[in-house]
């Protein structure tokens, strides 16, 4: 596992730390993981969603590798 420093302002410390109080997590770094693991999902999410947005097309292959 790599280590990875980064600096943060208080107010995010101030989270992480009582995250740790409530048991969101054991200790700082894995309450950090957790909200990076977070993104990665939501990251996942609206990539699909999006997705879903794209145009569709519909029909026999041979046909619309004519059109084009």
């Amino acid at each position: 596992m790599t280590t990875l420093s980064v600096p943060i302002p208080q107010h995010l410390e101030d989270f992480i730390n009582e995250q740790v109080k409530l048991g969101r997590g054991a200790n700082k770094a894995a309450v950090v993981r957790r909200a990076i693991d977070h993104l990665r999902e939501q990251e996942a999410i609206t990539s699909v969603l999006n997705a879903q947005r794209e145009p569709t097309l519909k029909g026999k292959l041979r046909n619309l590798a004519d059109k084009l």
